[in-house]
Order: C-alpha cells, then sequence, then structure tokens
C-alpha cells in the first residue's frame, strides 16, 4: 500500500480513538486534530508509528498536545 494512504489510515483510526476516549463527534475530534497540528505530526513522524500499535500512539499525541499547552 502506498505510504500516502497508510498515513490517512492511521490518521483516521486515531482520530476515532480520539473522539470515543474524549467523548466527542468524530467531525469535532478531526477538527481538534487539524487546530493542533496532529495530522501533521503524525504524517511527519509516521516512519516510527507505523510499528507501534494505535493506543501507543495516541499517547504519544497527549504527551505531544500537553508539551504545547493544549488542555485535552
Amino acid at each position: 500500500m502506498e505510504e500516502k494512504l497508510q498515513i490517512l489510515y492511521m490518521q483516521m483510526r486515531l482520530v476515532r480513538m480520539a473522539a470515543k476516549k474524549w467523548k466527542m463527534s468524530i467531525p469535532e475530534a478531526a477538527n481538534f486534530f487539524a487546530l493542533h497540528g496532529v495530522f501533521r505530526y503524525i504524517e511527519d513522524f509516521f516512519g516510527l508509528f507505523h510499528v507501534e500499535g494505535d493506543a501507543a500512539i495516541f499517547d504519544d499525541i497527549k504527551q505531544y498536545l500537553k508539551n504545547k499547552g493544549v488542555k485535552r
């Protein structure tokens, strides 16, 4: 599978996970990711993330947001 498509699939899985864990709609979670650069973050670190499970990546995203001062 082409890498760009793999990145997109990963981003969508993580948006769904965020929506469920943060009790928000999928569009709200996607907007949150876009607003705070999470989509770009996933794309930039895909080389590392593709060998981790979604739960570990989600934990990393939460740390990324915390480091940026974003409350979630």
